[in-house]
């Protein structure tokens, strides 16, 4: 069985592969190609949980599993807030083929399926992009979105000022003084945050803006009104409508209150398809609200597999 380490993983994991990989592995998922169980959870009072994540994709053969703690206390801490590793299997045998850091793979599979929801959605003239957050999501997010849009301008807005101007300087991007400030002024906006309450409100929004919202907590990231008018896309209906740590807190919010209705709501896989529009008016507000799911991880395990193969890295355990 081959073992890759962070290092590893971040050297072979072609981010524009994967972008392309998620539209086939999303594709799956909303036709039914794909076995996607709901997550199962252990949680530890008052500290996180630990989640399975098992996925099976038929387009590319992949059985793979993720097991991931979050823990959104260690943010204050300056330990990483997601831990995880992943198992990859012979989807013709069951037989153990790799284990996989999964931190490194959580977040640039996170930033890419932003990244496909960009591609898919936003205006074909988005020029400035807003990264809310300073976090691990918010470098990758700054990383990898602007490979599918031509963006002019970054801006970065967050709680801590000190935090903001460090990231700004790193990425080559503006600080701003405020979450308003910066949707008020982007074109694209992704909200990278543990936000108990919405950093993304309906009234800051401009005509045409499209929002990447994957902040996975029991509070609220996007103000549930700011669902109730714009074309909002998920990667699973199934996973994205239902009680934290079950689903979007923010859009089941929306749901609840009438704001949005489950059978609008579009699944990213059925845009790939063309089963389902997005945009059709460059007025529109577009929402993607992720909660990720197994198969994302599935397929970006499955493509850094494939490339160690091909590199010859890793350590091969003999598990007999």
């Amino acid at each position: 069985m081959l073992i890759l380490g962070r290092r590893d993983v971040e050297a072979l994991l072609d981010v524009d592969v994967l972008i392309d990989g998620l539209a086939v592995a999303m594709a799956d998922v909303s036709a039914g190609r794909a076995s996607v169980p709901p997550r199962n959870f252990a949680t530890v009072a008052d500290r996180g949980l630990l989640a399975a994540m098992p996925a099976y994709l038929e387009t590319r053969s992949v059985l793979a599993a993720k097991l991931v703690c979050v823990f959104p206390g260690n943010a204050l801490r300056g330990i990483e807030t997601h831990q995880a590793l992943i198992g990859v299997f012979e989807a013709d045998s069951g037989q153990p083929v790799a284990i996989l850091d999964g931190a490194s793979i959580t977040a640039v599979r996170t930033a890419a399926g932003s990244a496909l929801a960009t591609r898919l959605c936003a205006r074909q003239d988005a020029r400035v992009l807003a990264i809310l957050g300073t976090g691990v999501q918010a470098r990758s997010h700054a990383r990898v979105v602007p490979r599918v849009r031509r963006f002019a301008e970054i801006l970065v807005a967050g709680r801590t000022p000190e935090k903001v101007e460090a990231l700004a300087t790193e990425i080559g991007a503006t600080p701003v003084r405020s979450y308003a400030e910066a949707v008020a002024l982007a074109d694209v906006v992704c909200a990278c945050t543990h936000a108990t309450e919405p950093i993304v409100r309906r009234e800051w929004l401009r005509p045409g803006t499209h929002v990447n919202s994957v902040g996975f907590t029991a509070g609220f990231e996007v103000d549930p009104a700011a669902f109730a008018d714009a074309v909002v896309i998920v990667e699973s209906r199934d996973a994205a409508i239902g009680e934290y740590p079950n689903g979007a807190a923010d859009l089941t919010a929306a749901v609840r209150q009438g704001l949005a209705r489950p059978e609008d709501i579009c699944e990213i896989g059925e845009l790939v398809e063309g089963r389902r529009s997005g945009r059709t008016d460059p007025d529109q507000i577009t929402v993607y609200r992720s909660v990720g799911v197994a198969a994302e991880d599935a397929i970006a395990a499955c493509l850094v597999v494939e490339a160690a193969r091909r590199r010859g890295l890793g350590v091969e355990v003999d598990l007999s």
